[in-house]
């Protein structure tokens, strides 16, 4: 039975039938969008007795990962909270983030939110989202480099529209994100735990920023400027 049900989802195009169907639960709720696709990934996980270089995860953290990880995320935090968000808050105005507001002030949620981003977002997404979607489309498309690029536009267009409840910038800031995130990936395919740190350590800094109410002060003194 397992040895079936991991020959049937390694097939080539079920990551394709996988990225189709999983939207239909959206009608559902949101999130189950996420879980089924994860789920999918999961059962694949399993049926090869838990393959992580599978899904890119090839090499384990070290200090010399966490630091690397840290000038990256300071990079990632200077585009886009210096110059990307705040450029596309100047034409789309601003991430609708009625979904996190309760957070603003609120030590529990905040810690609470914080856990759960680690887990789902950090990891469960770059898991999902650069571990299958991408890495089983770029083979799927012949794993040249050519490939890997064209899986890293469309699994990040998907990513972008997976986050359209922030709104039109949540998608274009979402897919601009993914898409530099997966170049990452695409140049170390062998370290996809590099990029659940970046994506931990960003997220980190803008739930904290949420917390303290303070997630516009950036934007606004950028917007003040022009």
């Amino acid at each position: 039975m397992k040895t079936q049900i991991y020959n049937f989802l390694t097939r080539p195009y079920i990551v394709v039938l996988t990225m189709i169907i999983a939207p239909v639960f959206g009608f559902i709720d949101r999130n189950f969008v996420f879980f089924f696709g994860l789920g999918i990934a999961f059962l694949i996980l399993w049926g090869s007795n838990f393959d992580w270089s599978r899904f890119g995860i090839g090499k384990k953290i070290s200090k010399k990962t966490v630091l690397i990880s840290l000038i990256l995320t300071l990079v990632f935090l200077a585009g886009f909270y210096v110059i990307i968000d705040p450029l596309l808050q100047l034409f789309l105005g601003d991430f609708d983030l009625s979904s996190l507001e309760d957070i603003r002030g609120n030590l529990v949620g905040y810690i609470v939110l914080m856990i759960v981003m680690w887990i789902f977002a950090a990891f469960g997404e770059e898991f999902l989202f650069r571990g299958y979607y991408m890495k089983a489309l770029a083979e799927l498309l012949g794993n040249s480099n050519k490939a890997w690029l064209l899986s890293a536009f469309i699994t990040s267009i998907y990513f972008g529209v997976s986050h359209g409840y922030q709104g039109a910038i949540g998608i274009i800031s979402s897919f601009l994100w993914s898409f530099f995130i997966s170049m990452l990936f695409n140049r170390n395919r062998s370290h996809l735990l590099l990029l659940v740190l970046v994506h931990g350590f960003f997220d980190t800094v803008g739930i904290t920023l949420l917390y303290l109410n303070k997630d516009h002060v950036i934007s606004d003194w950028i917007q003040h400027m022009f």
